[in-house]
């Protein structure tokens, strides 16, 4: 059951339009408890439990979700920084549908890249700037130093650094310094993807807003796509296209922006919804409060996995799992067994974070 599935043989059927640059079926991840004399798996955690989504080309995805949704598993798995359990992951490479696995990954580092969400742990403190952003142009068998040299400046001055900051060492920057560093290494080799792990969360304030607008920036400079994993939904809501909502290992619902933040159909995301403060004094809404813990992904709920925190909980949402299906054919994904009968509160763009 637990066997890596992910080959290429499993892609035969994978035929996604055009417009897609990465298209994920079915992915999993479970890490294995080990427990006995001889460290045996005696359970699994579903960090990650059998996700499906696409991510279209120059487009922000957001990936939203509480702490321990399973949100950075999902982001190193597309990336094989974790090896998924199973699933299907293909890649749009120049018009070509290759798929991510064990075997192709190595070719595809050019193309798929990451943010971290620390720029303090990210960066090692024995390498210079200029080594640190170099060392991807290297790998990928740029040997001339000159050469290298050269684009690491381009890089740095892309990102808002300049040439003297090539030869310091990470621990003479600040944090929004460091991330600057952080991005112009994940563009060093044109990527077309690019994972950002929360890359705002560990900065201040007003830090914050000048990482997103230079991401956005490059995004329209260079034509990448963002993966873009966030807790933070105001920070979501300012930099995506659409919006993906993460609970316990699942997606429950997916979405435009602007229809998941105006129309949700999920009680979870009317709940995350209700905790931004909306800077109105006269926009009025109900403050949803979940009731319990998370439950472990260790031993999740039958059912739908939201079931013993949902206030509108039936009979049939403690025995039987939804499905993340299409409103309408509208782009608007939904996991709930009541998504035609629930009005839930959203909050208007115009008022939102």
């Amino acid at each position: 059951m637990h066997e890596i599935v992910c080959d290429e043989q499993a892609f035969e059927d994978v035929r996604p339009s055009d417009d897609i640059l990465l298209d994920v079926k079915g992915l999993k991840k479970y890490f294995p408890i080990l427990g006995g004399v001889f460290r045996k798996p005696i359970g699994w955690i579903k960090a990650v439990d059998d996700v499906d989504f696409f991510i279209r080309k120059g487009e922000t995805l957001g990936l939203v979700g509480e702490s321990g949704c399973g949100k950075t598993t999902t982001g190193k798995c597309l990336l094989h920084l974790e090896e998924p359990t199973e699933g299907k992951i293909v890649f749009n490479l120049n018009g070509t549908w290759t798929p991510v696995t064990k075997r192709t990954i190595s070719g595809l580092r050019s193309e798929m890249q990451v943010i971290f969400q620390d720029p303090y742990s990210s960066l090692s403190p024995r390498m210079k700037v200029a080594d640190i952003v170099g060392e991807p142009l290297e790998a990928q068998g740029l040997k001339s130093k000159r050469e290298r040299y050269e684009r690491v400046e381009a890089l740095l001055g892309a990102v808002g650094l300049g040439h003297y900051h090539m030869g310091r060492y990470p621990h003479e920057f600040s944090g929004g310094q460091r991330q600057r560093i952080g991005i112009a290494r994940a563009l060093a080799l044109n990527p077309s993807l690019i994972v950002c792990d929360e890359p705002v969360s560990a900065l201040d304030v007003s830090i914050q807003a000048q990482v997103l607008n230079l991401l956005e920036d490059l995004q329209a400079k260079f034509g990448l796509t963002y993966l873009f994993i966030a807790h933070d939904l105001s920070v979501v809501q300012h930099v995506s296209d659409r919006v993906a909502v993460m609970y316990l290992g699942r997606i429950v619902e997916m979405a435009d922006v602007e229809l998941l933040f105006e129309e949700p159909r999920h009680p979870y995301t009317e709940a995350l919804f209700s905790a931004i403060p909306v800077p109105d004094p006269d926009f009025q809404y109900e403050q949803v409060v979940l009731e319990g813990d998370v439950p472990s992904p260790a031993n999740p709920p039958t059912g739908c996995h939201f079931h013993p925190r949902c206030r509108y909980k039936q009979d049939i949402c403690c025995r039987e799992g939804p499905t993340l299906e299409s409103l309408d054919g509208s782009g608007h994904f939904v996991a709930c067994h009541l998504k035609n009968e629930l009005k839930l509160a959203g909050i208007p763009m115009e008022n939102g974070g």
